[in-house]
């Protein structure tokens, strides 16, 4: 399946990124989306959202107009640079006979503007460069030109906005417009098709949930049959039919409260509300515990042993809890929380892996915290953070931390006073180096 791609832009620029994407024919199709006002931008995008798979701009100055269409969709920007610049200072010195100093230049980098004159041997002591940001107003972009041709600072600008060449145009101001190589084009469409069927290729991989309701065989009564407990498989049964079908999947029962549903991943469009939502309705349905392990795999057994897995890391997280376990080993969770952490359950570093041995730690648990010390951004933790994010008691999470120390992973750093009476609390930094 190849990508359809909305090519944005001017229109001059349009048709040559369309001419150099013919070369790739038997990988992507293109869409000509001109303008010729840059207010029209959003309104174009939001037109033809439903008929592009992703977007490639004629340059960052549509960054904003992409910002405000919403579109979900994977956005590229041809980068114009110091290639670009050279083939523009060529028009001005060799075809039209022009000073290439006492010239203003905007959106470009100062670093490429700098090596490109070095580059050329041309003096850039009086060259007047307008870096852009995402925030940039392209009014400024305009006056910044303006006001140093006005007051006889240069004698002719250059600009990358089409919309600021043919105002500085209009009021008869020297200007050349810095256009993109045929190798910035060709780079772009190259990266845009390389990261969709790489992100295609991940959206189609297998996903497998696990669900288990505990203790719900504890509600059978084998001398006798059980309509409540077939009651309670029926609503339970019906839920994951639902689910399922949100997911576009399917689903079957493996015993008494455990189910599995197949589905990809780029049916996922927001996991961790999906879950969440699904996690309440479990609720809803039964008070019994029951937790969601959510494998991706590129095989159904890969996906299924990641789901396990997960689930395994659920259970002991606690009721009413989901996690994810990556094709790359990484865990996730617990999705319901806005607070969640992702670890991993391998370290290539021997020397920890050594070390956590001898002090009785796990390898999760140490990327556990880690991962805890990472997300509450300070770059240490006590042991109120863990027993807190890890679901441990303080004490557990002291002996671990203190374990760490003993081993040289860890260091204590400081105190803080304590919400209540009791002793300073240590602040902790874990070293995974």
């Amino acid at each position: 399946m190849k990508p359809r791609a909305g090519i944005v832009g001017p229109s001059d620029f349009v048709q040559l990124i369309c001419d150099i994407a013919t070369e790739y024919s038997n990988r992507i199709e293109t869409i000509s989306v001109t303008y010729e006002n840059m207010d029209e931008v959003t309104r174009i995008l939001q037109q033809y959202e439903h008929q592009t798979d992703l977007w490639i701009f004629a340059g960052p100055g549509l960054y904003n107009a992409a910002q405000r269409s919403g579109s979900n969709k994977p956005v590229f920007f041809l980068e114009l640079d110091g290639a670009s610049l050279t083939k523009t200072l060529v028009e001005i010195g060799y075809k039209d006979g022009k000073s290439l100093e006492r010239v203003s230049i905007d959106m470009l980098t100062k670093r490429d503007v700098t090596e490109t004159y070095h580059d050329l041997g041309v003096p850039n002591n009086e060259v007047y460069v307008k870096e852009y940001l995402h925030d940039t107003p392209h009014a400024e972009l305009l006056t910044f030109h303006q006001r140093l041709f006005n007051n006889g600072t240069v004698n002719l600008c250059v600009t990358c906005l089409y919309s600021v060449y043919e105002k500085l145009r209009s009021q008869g101001i020297p200007t050349y417009r810095v256009t993109p190589t045929r190798s910035n084009i060709r780079e772009t469409l190259t990266k845009a098709i390389q990261q969709w069927e790489t992100l295609h290729f991940k959206q189609s991989q297998i996903t497998t949930f696990l669900i288990q309701i505990q203790k719900m065989e504890q509600k059978s009564d084998f001398h006798s049959i059980s309509y409540d407990l077939h009651r309670l498989n029926l609503e339970l049964q019906a839920a994951m039919l639902n689910f399922s079908e949100s997911i576009s999947g399917s689903f079957m029962n493996l015993g008494v409260g455990t189910f599995m549903i197949f589905s990809t991943r780029g049916s996922l469009h927001n996991s961790k509300q999906q879950i969440s939502s699904f996690l309440e309705e479990l609720a809803l349905i039964t008070d019994l515990p029951a937790n969601i392990g959510i494998g991706f795999g590129d095989s159904a057994l890969a996906a299924e042993e990641n789901a396990r897995l997960a689930l395994n890391h659920a259970q002991n997280y606690g009721p009413f809890s989901a996690f994810l376990v990556d094709t790359n080993g990484t865990i996730e969770g617990p999705l319901k929380e806005e607070e969640n952490i992702t670890y991993s359950y391998r370290t290539e570093n021997k020397e920890i892996s050594d070390r956590l041995k001898d002090s009785g730690i796990t390898i999760t648990t140490f990327n556990k915290i880690l991962s805890v010390q990472k997300r509450i951004g300070t770059n240490s933790v006590t042991a109120a953070n863990i027993a807190d994010w890890l679901k441990m008691t303080p004490r557990n999470a002291r002996r671990i931390l203190n374990g760490l120390v003993k081993q040289g992973i860890a260091e204590i750093i400081g105190e803080e006073a304590p919400t209540s009476k009791g002793r300073p609390r240590k602040i902790y930094y874990i070293n995974d180096k």
